[in-house]
């Protein structure tokens, strides 16, 4: 499902003395099945594009197409929109309510108008997918862990089999085994579900392991677009901007300092391991 975002503007509190300019004349393509990473400081305009994505606000200028069609004209479903395109926030506690894991996952799809049998069912295989063991469908979302949280969360949203999937920081509070096992997760879904994943996340090692491009934003507009490669070489240029590089960046940047001859774009463990071993 391509995406087209053309000219967007978004300003909280407009008009006030607490107006704040979260998008300026935004433009961006994103195309079908890409796994891409946004990133910028805190305030640089994340969090509102992807609700302008998802439909839960609209945008003060601009327009956004999915597969062409504008999602402002008039008549067009936002209701239909949201089957498609399935947010998963950054805290799960804010989308499980239901009294069971099962009955939150299978929601969505009721709400899309299959019947019961068939929501359950979606659900069922949803969460089969996102690797939440059975043992847990029956209990309150409320007793999982953090990451198992997420996983409820994240079931409940491709149960309703999107065409999008955005991810605002999935594993904020987790620890680095969980946060590994939800990301390896999360490229599954997209691999074998032939799904566009736009995905939040403060740590650049994520973004560079992971996504196959990335989106810097900076006080709304936007500052980089690129492969990680391309996007992690302008290290000073991201630190200006509260940003960093992955630490194998710095590393392979110092070696190369050291008189060493390295690749220095090279933006995860296992290029850098590659690197240094030619040295040996």
């Amino acid at each position: 499902m391509s995406i087209k975002i053309e000219n967007l503007s978004y300003t909280y509190a407009q008009g006030s003395a607490y107006e704040i300019h979260a998008l300026k004349n935004l433009s961006l393509e994103i195309h079908d099945g890409e796994f891409i990473g946004i990133i910028g400081h805190t305030g640089s305009g994340k969090s509102t594009l992807i609700q302008l994505l998802d439909g839960l606000i609209k945008a003060d200028e601009g327009h956004i197409y999915y597969d062409g069609e504008d999602i402002y004209a008039p008549g067009y479903s936002l209701r239909s929109l949201r089957g498609r395109v399935g947010l998963v926030f950054q805290y799960p506690e804010y989308q499980l309510f239901e009294t069971t894991v099962l009955k939150d996952a299978a929601y969505g799809p009721q709400n899309q108008g299959f019947s019961e049998e068939e929501a359950l069912e979606k659900a069922r295989e949803a969460l089969v997918r996102v690797k939440l063991p059975e043992k847990y469908w029956e209990m309150s979302p409320f007793e999982l862990s953090g990451g198992q949280k997420r996983r409820a969360a994240i079931a409940g949203v491709i149960a309703m089999n999107p065409k999008v999937l955005i991810l605002d920081e999935p594993t904020a509070g987790l620890d680095p085994k969980g946060r590994d096992e939800l990301f390896d997760l999360i490229r599954e879904l997209h691999e074998k579900m032939d799904m566009t994943v736009l995905l939040v996340s403060h740590s650049m090692e994520d973004m560079a392991n992971y996504v196959q491009r990335i989106v810097v934003l900076n006080h709304g507009t936007l500052m980089l677009d690129g492969t990680p490669s391309e996007v992690f070489s302008h290290v000073q240029e991201l630190e200006q901007v509260s940003l960093a590089a992955p630490q194998v960046t710095y590393l392979m940047k110092d070696l190369e300092k050291a008189g060493f001859p390295v690749d220095t774009t090279v933006t995860t463990i296992e290029e850098a391991k590659k690197e240094i071993i030619k040295l040996c």
